[in-house]
């Protein structure tokens, strides 16, 4: 099963739990696993038109990418949800 890091202001619904392991073979398929167990973190994951929030970085072992919840998920990957900073 894929590792997920939690960033720390989404721990509230993880029972503050910083990673968990989840199954899915992209990234859509984690998201909706990570929904099952913990409801309430697909909406601060993915936005109403059905992509990844903008104010969320996605890391798949260790890189970015491009293709969204189409991204490819390894049954041994670690994925990171890196919030976006803000300044100003």
């Amino acid at each position: 099963m894929a590792v997920v890091w939690v960033p720390s202001l989404l721990r509230h619904l993880t029972g503050g739990a910083d990673q968990v392991q989840v199954s899915g073979t992209n990234l859509r398929q984690v998201i909706e696993s990570l929904e099952a167990r913990y409801p309430g973190l697909e909406e601060q994951l993915v936005d109403d038109d059905g992509r990844i929030n903008r104010t969320m970085a996605v890391a798949i072992d260790g890189s970015t990418t491009d293709l969204g919840l189409l991204a490819p998920v390894g049954e041994n990957s670690e994925i990171h949800f890196i919030p976006a900073v803000q300044g100003g």
